[in-house]
């Protein structure tokens, strides 16, 4: 028993290392043979290494991140004021909700050929997608968690003599704090899946633009670079608001 709490730590890197050792076998004993045959792993590090030392991966992932970080976060501050509202005051959430939920369910990249026309291709672009990929979920999210707040909880502070703002701050939205989590995890990761599909059809920088330039030029290992990058920082963002949750909401959830 002891041994297997000593291997739990590193036991989710073991079916990491055994797929990539698979990967590498697979690629090296030609398994998908033709034009088009999957680099083995080894030669993916080794274009991963060039990508970085000649700048054009730097470069690609600069102009990436960016704008997730520009639209995220103005996303995220606009729909969380917003979900505070219209959580708060019942009279602006019946009035606001009827828009919200009609615009809400239409995917961001959705609004991808009307934004070209009206913001033509540049920098707003790319951003104005990523703020309303993370503004809905958001404001849906902050609006839920302090609806369901126990009223219970409210009407004792308002007993208390507290007044509506300190009943806000220091009931409603620490118990809204799950669900606020909730939804900055899942944008955060959804927020790079956007721009790089946003920027392989309509930017030419960045990491989406990067992978349709490789697909221009068949080079499969180039493409396998970007998804690399791409999964590892969706994750990263992912992991970053869940631990966040954690120091923000560990002690008393």
């Amino acid at each position: 028993m002891n041994r297997l709490k000593q291997l739990k730590p590193g036991w989710g890197i073991v079916p990491v290392v055994i797929f990539l050792g698979i990967w590498e076998m697979a690629a090296r004993l030609n398994f998908t043979p033709g034009q088009f045959s999957f680099p083995a792993f080894s030669t993916v590090l080794m274009e991963f290494y060039y990508l970085t030392a000649n700048g054009v991966l730097g470069d690609s992932f600069l102009s990436s991140l960016v704008r997730v970080l520009i639209g995220f976060s103005a996303g995220s501050i606009a729909g969380l004021v917003m979900g505070i509202i219209m959580g708060w005051r019942e009279v602006i959430n019946k009035a606001l909700n009827p828009i919200v939920s009609l615009l809400y369910p239409i995917p961001a990249l959705g609004w991808l050929p009307l934004l070209m026309l009206w913001l033509g291709i540049g920098e707003a672009l790319p951003i104005t997608i990523i703020f309303i990929c993370s503004f809905f979920p958001i404001l849906y999210n902050t609006a839920t968690g302090i609806r369901t707040v126990d009223r219970n909880y409210v009407q004792v502070a308002r007993t208390l003599g507290a007044s509506d703002i300190k009943i806000l701050t220091t009931v409603a939205m620490p118990l809204a704090l799950p669900n606020i989590f909730t939804g900055l995890r899942l944008e955060a990761g959804m927020a790079w899946r956007v721009i790089i599909a946003a920027e392989m059809v309509a930017i030419p920088t960045g990491i989406g633009a990067l992978m349709m330039k490789a697909e221009s030029l068949m080079r499969i290992d180039i493409i396998i670079v970007c998804l690399i990058v791409l999964a590892v920082m969706c994750l990263s963002f992912e992991r970053f608001f869940a631990f966040l949750e954690t120091r923000l909401t560990g002690q008393w959830r």
